[in-house]
């Protein structure tokens, strides 16, 4: 049997007669436990040109619904290649399209924004009903 503090801020510090290496595996296990319940954020990519179509939009919106009822958060995003760069006010258009018809399952964590040659948009899974 040791001598264990347990906690040493308090006042008096708490001491505690037991089994250190019990105490150490107890410790280990609990930690072990903490790390397990955690869930891991999942990010999902859907990617879209300015000129996407309604049946590619259609496509891809219903996996994004798939993926918000899952839990997981989707990035959507508009590559601009080449001389598309110039259809920014579309890509904006389609990506604000996307959260407008995904605000059931879904909301927006962060608003279009520019990156180069990509537009992004991050959306979160909404409450669960």
């Amino acid at each position: 049997m040791d001598l264990v503090e347990i906690s040493s801020e308090a006042t008096p510090p708490v001491c505690k007669v037991i089994d250190y290496k019990k105490f150490l595996y107890e410790l280990k296990r609990k930690e072990k436990e903490k790390r397990a319940n955690t869930t891991k954020v999942v990010v999902k990519e859907i990617r879209f040109t300015p000129h996407t179509d309604e049946h590619d939009f259609t496509f891809k919106k219903n996996h994004a619904h798939k993926f918000l009822e899952d839990g997981s958060k989707v990035r959507a995003y508009v590559f601009f290649k080449g001389r598309t760069i110039m259809f920014k006010d579309q890509g904006r258009a389609m990506l604000m399209r996307f959260a407008q018809e995904l605000e059931d399952v879904g909301k927006i964590e962060q608003m279009p924004l520019q990156d180069g040659k990509k537009m992004i948009m991050l959306l979160g899974p909404g409450k669960k009903k």
